[in-house]
């Protein structure tokens, strides 16, 4: 359906990511899972379609081309947006790039692939197509205002009882090149996109494409346990490195992915896990379902991890990691305890930008920004998130966030 036409992609990935902390030292579209960046698998996928152009909006540290130039894509441009003005001003860098309709997506919207050909087959009836799905969350985003499939206007982050739909517009369009005639009227500011659109509204018709399967979005780091089941289930491969080296006392188990130089002594791995090169497991440990360990990795006796995310260079010894995220450079003391339920078995709760939200989660551990440093027989309650370069002295009890 795409190869015969002549349709650009656009992803935007400048914001500041503020409410991923505290893993939000990148954009968040570079946070990895099985050793590359989210975005890698969008650009993949994309160019698997047959998108023959791909453009890519960056802040000024450019650090998404730095991590994205290792895997060689063709065709694939960058764009700088030099002032963090919105995803209206920075869809507006690419204009010279777009001659034609084009698709525009956050740089997290690795479903793409399974929701194109809903927006495409839309496209007969209208220029302008919005991707959306129905939500329980309207605070959280932007909700359409229709009339059949029609799009009125698009309300940002309303209450519950003021919303105009249950319908969410989940940052995915197909976009008419005449579109950025109505950006340059808006003033830039954060939501000029969407004030861009709405004005289109009043003048063309828009439409919106209802996805057919659950949609996935990434404004939490707590969203990134579905990120990674999703790849598990995508992506994952069933194979060992002729260069790891495993105990014969090992037991290794379901499907799971061993990089080059791997070492696991007398240890358990139960799949789905992923583990990157350099990494080293020591004796009488237990790496459960949907472990993620990136490269270089120190997983010391008796730790236990299930459902956990752990980036490059991070470390935890004589422990239990559930539903846990530590960043790079992260390491936990001899003896951390951290509590994933709470005793009523309710949603675990969490400070972001000051305001106590939900997570939606029965079960949730820590999270850990870069270089965390926790010292031995420390208690972290559930929920809790520590943000980057900060030091815990041994036997703390942590209760709250610590920025």
């Amino acid at each position: 359906m795409i190869k015969n036409r002549k349709i650009s992609a656009v992803i935007l990935a400048a914001g500041k990511s503020l409410r991923f902390w505290p893993l939000n030292s990148n954009h968040k579209s570079l946070f990895k899972i099985m050793g590359k960046p989210l975005i890698f698998y969008l650009v993949r996928d994309l160019q698997r379609l047959g998108i023959k152009e791909v453009i890519i909006v960056q802040n000024p540290e450019k650090n998404i081309e730095k991590e994205l130039a290792p895997f060689c894509f063709k065709n694939l441009k960058f764009v700088t947006q030099k002032k963090l003005l919105g995803t209206g001003d920075a869809l507006l860098r690419t204009e010279k790039f777009i001659k034609n309709h084009f698709l525009l997506m956050n740089a997290e919207r690795l479903d793409a692939q399974e929701h194109i050909k809903e927006i495409l087959i839309k496209t007969k009836k209208s220029d302008l197509i919005i991707l959306t799905a129905p939500t329980k969350m309207p605070h959280l985003f932007g909700i359409l205002k229709v009339d059949g499939d029609k799009v009125l206007d698009i309300i940002e982050k309303p209450k519950a009882s003021e919303a105009p739909s249950n319908l969410k517009n989940i940052g995915f369009y197909f976009l008419p090149q005449e579109l950025f005639t109505y950006l340059k009227k808006m003033p830039a500011k954060p939501y000029s996109l969407i004030q861009a659109i709405a004005l289109y509204a009043k003048k063309k018709e828009v439409k919106m494409a209802l996805a057919k399967k659950p949609t996935l979005f990434l404004k939490f780091p707590w969203d990134l346990f579905r990120y990674e089941r999703y790849l598990f289930d995508r992506f994952l491969e069933n194979k060992i490195a002729a260069s790891a080296k495993i105990s014969k006392q090992a037991k290794i188990e379901n499907k799971v992915q061993i990089g080059k130089n791997v070492k696991i002594y007398n240890s358990i791995i139960s799949g789905p896990c992923y583990i990157g090169d350099n990494t080293i497991i020591d004796n009488h440990s237990i790496l459960g379902e949907y472990s993620n360990l990136e490269n270089n990795v120190l997983i010391g006796s008796f730790v236990k991890t299930n459902n956990s995310i752990l980036q490059q260079a991070s470390q935890c010894r004589q422990t239990i990691l559930e539903s846990s995220i530590l960043d790079r450079n992260s390491c936990l003391g001899a003896g951390t305890v951290i509590a994933n339920l709470r005793f009523d078995r309710g949603d675990i709760k969490t400070l972001v930008k000051g305001k106590k939200i939900s997570t939606g989660l029965k079960s949730f551990g820590a999270v850990l920004g870069q270089n965390v440093k926790i010292g031995i027989n420390c208690s972290l309650m559930p929920g809790v998130m520590i943000g980057k370069n900060r030091s815990l002295k041994p036997h703390s009890l942590i209760r709250e966030n610590i920025t």
